[in-house]
């Protein structure tokens, strides 16, 4: 049968309801801390089952757009729901555990190395990085282009061409699963300390204590909510992913 003439997907009815949610915010004019209405009240409004309302969350939390408080309702931590369609989710789920093994291979090695080879520029340029995610998050930001410089700065201080084309060649990736990371509830400061453990051992030329260092962080990165949900979830009360677990 031609391709062309397959069966057209039909749109997941939570995925209409993320749509509605989306307007509804703009409409209301709610902003990053406003509630959103009960569970309850929102499906009886929409004229659908809770079970979707449940699975429209989830896909807003999975992105960081809302906060769920257990007994305690659904927060914006946005202006805006602004969410990510659904079949581009289920594309860089598919794809991120791929990355984050490349990542930890590739990583861990330029740490060690970076502790072997750094040099006095790299070590400052480290700590600039540091200081740059540091103030983001002091003003309220995830630490997005901090967390970039830093491990730019680790690929570096390692000072190895073809390790640095490696890493280039997956830039792209990387900065996915960075953004996936740093939007976890909490993730950022956690990051950020992660860090200054790496940059203690890169600075102390301790290169087995870098690489473990790194090696943390790296699965500490991997600890996203995304990886748990379910874009087709089986029949019944829609399940929540579980958050991640810190270490």
């Amino acid at each position: 049968m031609s391709e062309a003439l397959r069966p057209m997907p039909r749109p997941r009815l939570y995925e209409q309801v993320v749509d509605r949610l989306r307007s509804y915010v703009g409409e209301a004019g709610l902003a990053a801390g406003d509630r959103l209405p009960a569970e309850r009240d929102l499906a009886q409004r929409l004229g659908v089952s809770r079970a979707s309302v449940r699975q429209a969350i989830v896909v807003l939390e999975v992105q960081g757009l809302v906060e769920v408080r257990h007994g305690g309702g659904t927060y914006l931590r946005r202006d805006s729901l602004d969410a990510e369609p659904v079949e581009r989710l289920v594309e860089r789920r598919r794809r991120l555990p791929d990355v984050l093994e490349a990542r930890e291979a590739l990583e861990t090695k330029l740490a060690e190395l970076a502790a072997e080879r750094r040099t006095a520029e790299d070590l400052a340029a480290l700590r600039a990085a540091l200081d740059h995610m540091s103030e983001e998050i002091g003003a309220g930001g995830d630490g997005v282009e901090g967390d970039r410089r830093f491990h730019a700065a680790v690929t570096a201080a390692a000072h190895s061409g073809l390790l640095a084309e490696f890493m280039r060649s997956i830039a792209e990736q990387i900065a996915e699963s960075r953004t996936e990371s740093l939007r976890q509830p909490g993730r950022p400061a956690r990051s950020l300390a992660q860090h200054r453990a790496i940059l203690e051992a890169i600075e102390s030329g301790h290169p087995k204590a870098a690489a473990t260092a790194m090696r943390r962080h790296v699965r500490t990165v991997a600890k996203v909510r995304l990886l748990a949900w379910e874009p087709d979830p089986p029949a019944g009360p829609a399940c929540r992913p579980t958050g991640p677990k810190e270490q």
